[in-house]
């Protein structure tokens, strides 16, 4: 049995064009090119792969066949893997990189993420991405061995050398648990109140802050791996810990959480920064990525400013 031959992707372009266009004459103006030459090429097509692609029996303009349709939509696949290719190769020529990982912190409010890789995908459409979410230091840790060319952390209480560091705003942890539990319940706690509970908290999964403790009051701590995990537990009135405010603040407004009253820890802004390692600087994609993080701490400054009632006089 005869197999289909190979066509050429100037062939499937004049395919496509002639679909496109409604006839081989709308088509041969499109592409600059003799209807003739038109006709020719679609017949060349027809005979590489054994089938008629066109019904040019009954009507002047030309109908696809069922194979046609068939034929159609992986002539579309090929051509628009085509353009990807040479779009992602261009991107190469001008010194675009061909992936980014990048590495964010778990604290990192998710609308902020989703707004800036949105606009990333607009952006650079050739560009693949690799999105990691770690907690603490790990962020920092993967800059640093190489693993993400970028990362927004959290301000390190140790000096990490090598590292560039952007202020890319902050966002402000509160603490908080369940109504039911006796931190909730009891309303105004006194001060040492939350080291008679179990606090949870994130395990810092990275060498570079390993033994540093990030807001730890209580004498009983849970460690959990994500901050998922300690969002659930919390709203389960399993412990009371830190979130951050965003995370939390449909929970609050339901009354599935509540923000506790302690006076030795009112919790506080966890400062956010863009880094990256003095000698591997991101490329255009990259750097773009960290300009996004900065409008939005830009924006988020200037609408807190704008929020603020005048002072008078």
């Amino acid at each position: 049995m005869p197999q289909p031959g190979t066509p050429t992707f100037d062939q499937l372009r004049v395919f496509l064009a002639v679909v496109d266009a409604g006839s081989f004459t709308a088509a041969a103006r499109t592409l600059g090119r003799a209807t003739s030459v038109v006709s020719y090429a679609i017949s060349n097509l027809e005979a590489q792969l054994g089938v008629a692609l066109f019904d040019r029996t009954h009507t002047k303009t030309p109908v696809l066949t069922e194979a046609g349709r068939t034929v159609l939509s992986e002539a579309r696949t090929v051509a628009n893997g085509m353009d990807g290719l040479r779009a992602k190769v261009k991107g190469l020529m001008e010194g675009l990189e061909a992936e980014v990982h990048v590495a964010l912190d778990v604290m990192l409010p998710a609308a902020r993420v989703v707004d800036a890789l949105k606009a990333f995908a607009e952006a650079f459409p050739t560009v693949t991405l690799r999105l990691y979410v770690e907690a603490l230091g790990a962020v920092a840790e993967m800059v640093l061995n190489g693993r993400a060319v970028i990362g927004v952390s959290g301000q390190l209480p140790v000096v990490a050398p090598g590292l560039e560091h952007i202020d890319v705003g902050y966002v402000d942890l509160i603490p908080v648990a369940a109504p039911d539990h006796p931190l909730a319940v009891a309303g105004r706690n006194v001060p040492g109140a939350g080291r008679d509970h179990v606090q949870l908290v994130l395990t810092d999964r990275s060498p570079l802050t390993e033994g540093v403790e990030f807001a730890v009051v209580s004498n009983r701590t849970w460690r959990l791996a994500d901050v998922g995990s300690k969002h659930m537990l919390l709203r389960e009135g399993i412990g009371w810990g830190n979130l951050p405010e965003p995370m939390v603040r449909e929970d609050l407004a339901a009354g599935r959480l509540v923000h506790l009253d302690l006076p030795d820890l009112r919790g506080g802004r966890y400062h956010l920064q863009a880094i990256y390692r003095a000698d591997m600087p991101p490329g255009p994609a990259g750097s773009w990525l960290i300009q996004r993080f900065q409008q939005q701490a830009c924006s988020e400054a200037h609408g807190l400013a704008a929020a603020k009632p005048p002072v008078e006089s």
